[in-house]
């Protein structure tokens, strides 16, 4: 503690002549602003993120340079995600701090701006689509960003600094991208057991009749600190994964996109729910009830709902089939965890979390993907789980990637992945009664 009673000082030095002077300090017994990271020069100030236990949102404060700062200034009074570095940008001349966020429509990602000085933000970005990485021109007049939206797959875009909509400027789609076969997903919500609203995306098939019913398939994003959006999505794996669904729409499925609990986007008691992991795997009750609300629909057929992911996803395909064979016919899970921990006491918390819990309820087929040189999830988490299932005559089809990561590195063995689930899901859920007699 200095002798002011303060904790903390902020301090700027000219290089040259190794001369400092104290721009800010905080006040005596400050209990908000006493650790300061990540600062970014910007103009006349300075600019630092702050995420406070009692907000439910990320927040960005400045610190004017000319030393008038008794309390650091709020700049994003938005309530929205703001999700990384790459999520904010200062225009060249200081003045201007942009940001991403999905303050204002919480299914997607627009660019915003406010005064480094301090005033209030104001939308920049405009549209259906998601816009995220901003990047101010020296010009001032436009940003550059990365520009996604229910058809529009990532591409580089330009918007003016006085607001609208996102200009794509590259790349060109060619003439055969089937801009035309894609579907605009619905917003839908769920509830939990216990109450909690869930929000998904649903994927309708273009040649849905009335009164006809159609197989379901559920996609579980993994993480879990992901949220997935009606648009192609900003992270390489999960660009894919949009890219996947719609190809099951196209398909003919209905799929249903589960933003389950624990997940990014809807605030951080949300992020932060009790008893989620390996705590009593709450999330997946979400799961549970976006089976149930395919079900319900009078254009789904009850009898055939599969379910999908990686990493996470993987964990709660496996929990849903070991859990409820009932409702789910048929599953594919990459690279998913299969027991929390290393404890195998039937009694702990973690072990009851874990799909191999239940793994005596497990009757439907499933598809495991894994690569065996993953250093994320190790790959003893599938070995593990194929002993059991060989014990228990559980149908499996295993396709091991030889020396590759989580994610694998190669498109070709991406579009084999994607071709051996296509053909495992047209075998166990669309055409499940054939494949079950």
């Amino acid at each position: 503690m200095f002798s002011g009673g303060h904790t903390l000082t902020l301090m700027i030095a000219d290089v040259a002549t190794g001369e400092a002077r104290e721009v800010w300090r905080n006040l005596p017994s400050d209990p908000t602003f006493n650790n300061l990271s990540n600062l970014q020069w910007a103009g006349e100030s300075i600019v630092f993120p702050l995420n406070l236990p009692t907000d439910e949102w990320d927040r960005y404060y400045a610190i004017r340079t000319d030393g008038s700062t008794e309390r650091p200034i709020l700049l994003t009074t938005t309530d929205g995600l703001i999700e990384d570095a790459t999520s904010v940008a200062v225009s060249a001349d200081g003045r201007t701090f942009y940001y991403c966020t999905n303050a204002g429509d919480i299914e997607r990602r627009h660019i915003w701006a406010v005064p480094t000085s301090g005033g209030t933000p104001t939308q920049v970005s405009t549209g259906t689509g998601v816009e995220t990485h901003p990047a101010p021109l020296s010009s001032g007049n436009r940003i550059a960003v990365l520009h996604f939206n229910a058809a529009q797959p990532a591409s580089v875009a330009l918007v003016s600094a006085a607001g609208g909509e996102p200009e794509v400027i590259f790349p060109t789609l060619p003439r055969d991208f089937p801009v035309a076969a894609h579907v605009v997903p619905e917003i839908v919500k769920t509830r939990a057991a216990d109450g909690l609203e869930i929000s998904n995306q649903l994927f309708l098939p273009k040649d849905l009749r009335p009164g006809e019913r159609r197989p379901a398939m559920i996609f579980v994003h993994g993480g879990p600190a992901r949220q997935m959006l009606p648009a192609y999505h900003y992270m390489q794996f999960y660009h894919w994964a949009y890219m996947y669904n719609q190809w099951l729409a196209s398909e003919g499925y209905v799929v249903l996109s589960i933003n389950y609990r624990s997940g990014i986007g809807y605030g951080r008691s949300f992020r932060q729910a009790a008893n989620t992991n390996a705590r009593g795997n709450s999330e997946y009750q979400d799961v549970l009830a976006g089976a149930l609300y395919l079900q319900q629909r009078p254009d789904v057929d009850p009898s055939r709902v599969g379910i999908w992911g990686l990493s996470y996803g993987g964990l709660l395909t496996a929990q849903a089939l070991a859990r409820n064979s009932d409702i789910f016919v048929a599953g594919a899970d990459l690279a998913g965890v299969h027991l929390y921990g290393n404890s195998l006491d039937t009694a702990s918390v973690s072990y009851k979390s874990s799909s191999i819990s239940e793994i005596d309820n497990w009757k439907s087929p499933v598809f495991l993907v894994h690569g065996d040189d993953d250093r994320n999830v190790d790959f003893s988490q599938t070995v593990g789980l194929v002993q059991l299932l060989r014990a228990r005559n559980i149908y499996h089809e295993l396709m091991v990637i030889p020396d590759d990561l989580h994610e694998s590195m190669l498109h070709s063995r991406w579009v084999e992945t994607w071709n051996r689930m296509g053909d495992f899901f047209r075998r166990f859920v669309w055409n499940r009664t054939a494949a079950t007699q």
